[in-house]
């Protein structure tokens, strides 16, 4: 049965105090938290009937199913304050040390395991340890990582000439052999950045690279919810916005914005119009092209030419445990990342990983049972107990358009928050944050977002707000 429709109103207060945010994800969400503390009228609205953005869950039978496998690390200090915003901090703990087990499967077994995890000490020593026993790559590549890690350190990622060139040629002019990119740059750099090191742009890479591993000896420390993405990104964020005054409308597609003669914006839902002191887009970059009023940027094409990248996530469920370990990566293998997503899932009996497939240009569009051709037997070379095990459900989620490609160039085409169309703000991970697109470049869009918007309506920017540093 289909809503009936909200009567047409005009959102009307304090001129300077409103503001709607289009875009329920965490940008949207983030920024609408943001304009609320500090005294902003927020109106939320989100054309789909959740809160989240890709970051959600869904059920099927009596599980729940995150539709991809998110983490973040401990450097991601804007996506810590969004967690402790909405109370969820302790549902997505991080590890008290970076800890990654590292399965190559081309290797004899009881050979295979290696270990990517840090120590106590400064930077960079807190690796060399583990990078000295990594049994993946030979004396030699270890000694080469070492020196391009070092020659990586020197690197601006600010600089619009890294911005041209590609992670993988860089690597290869540092002595980085084929195997230490399969098996170090790109087991990091595809799960952070969603392509290959040939498909990067240095300054991304760069980003990556020196904040994780070479900033902090805790920056590379993994986090993950141990619940349902629902549960932190729509049911927690819901709570936290209902409690800052924020009127949250789901199932509310905004068909068009426009500027008035008086200086607002008339935001149009279906049934709805809303005035509005400001506008937060929150959309992805095809979405937000589409509702930009003529002059609001310079070059609005751009935003089409930011390409896109695809992550397939594979779903097994077994009739018994196989796995012991929170998760794992590999190499020799199509499998990438498996997480063990039992407890989170309500799983009663049996185990239920997922395996997070990124950059995956070949699979994204393939049959379901060709996939399950392809992964299960791999499950069984990487994991021993899954050869006897039963599979009980075998299932895949696809996000053609997970994240933005960042492909060499991609820095000049991402708009700021700021448009030239006074009152009109621009969020979302795909802004020029300095990250790649991540849950924590999300948040720090929302903030940038709000932040210029706030300076806009002369309001106070609420001191907890800027605990971690600004972005970019």
């Amino acid at each position: 049965m289909s809503e009936a429709p909200r009567p047409a109103r005009a959102h009307t207060g304090d001129t300077g105090r409103d503001a709607v945010v289009v875009g329920g994800g965490l940008a949207g969400v983030t920024a609408a938290l943001a304009l609320a503390d500090a005294g902003v009228r927020v109106t939320l609205l989100e054309g789909r009937p959740r809160l989240g953005g890709l970051a959600f869950s869904f059920q099927r039978g009596d599980l729940t199913v995150d539709n991809g496998q998110h983490v973040y690390l401990r450097c991601c200090t804007a996506y810590r304050w969004f967690l402790d915003r909405i109370e969820g901090t302790a549902l997505a703990p991080l590890q008290n040390r970076l800890d990654v087990p590292v399965v190559d499967v081309d290797k004899p077994e009881g050979r295979r395991l290696g270990r990517l995890r840090r120590d106590p000490l400064p930077v960079p020593l807190h690796l060399g340890r583990s990078l000295a026993a990594y049994p993946h790559l030979s004396l030699a590549e270890r000694a080469s990582v070492g020196r391009a890690a070092l020659a990586l350190k020197g690197l601006d990622p600010t600089d619009p000439a890294l911005d041209d060139q590609d992670f993988g040629t860089w690597l290869a002019r540092h002595g980085q052999s084929a195997r230490a990119i399969e098996a170090l740059w790109d087991l990091v750099g595809v799960a952070t950045l969603n392509a290959v090191a040939g498909d990067v742009s240095l300054g991304l890479a760069a980003m990556v690279f020196k904040t994780g591993l070479l900033s902090e000896p805790g920056a590379a420390d993994i986090g993950w919810a141990h619940v349902p993405l629902g549960e932190l990104h729509d049911r927690l964020a819901r709570k936290a916005l209902e409690s800052a005054g924020v009127r949250t409308e789901v199932r509310a597609r905004v068909t068009s914005l426009s500027r008035n003669a008086d200086g607002r914006w008339s935001v149009r839902i279906p049934g709805e119009t809303i005035d509005t002191d400001a506008v937060v887009l929150a959309v992805p970059q095809r979405e937000t092209h589409d509702l930009l009023p003529p002059g609001a940027l310079d070059d609005p094409e751009r935003l089409l030419r930011i390409g896109t990248a695809p992550i397939l996530n594979v779903h097994v469920v077994y009739d018994r445990p196989v796995l012991a370990r929170p998760f794992l990566t590999a190499l020799g293998t199509p499998v990438q990342w498996v997480f063990d997503r039992t407890a989170a899932s309500g799983l009663r009996e049996g185990q239920y990983l997922a395996l997070s497939q990124s950059a995956a240009h070949d699979d994204i569009d393939a049959p379901v049972a060709e996939l399950r051709e392809r992964y299960l037997p791999e499950l069984e070379r990487l994991i021993p107990g899954a050869r006897t095990a039963r599979v009980r459900d075998f299932f895949v989620t696809r996000e053609r358009t997970a994240t933005f490609a960042p492909t060499p160039g991609v820095g000049r085409l991402r708009p700021g928050a700021r448009t030239k169309a006074p009152g009109l703000y621009l969020a979302g991970a795909w802004t020029a944050t300095g990250w790649p697109a991540t849950m924590e470049s999300a948040v720090r869009s929302g903030v940038s977002a709000a932040d210029a918007a706030l300076g806009a309506l002369g309001r106070p920017r609420p001191r907890h707000l800027f605990q971690f540093e600004e972005a970019a």
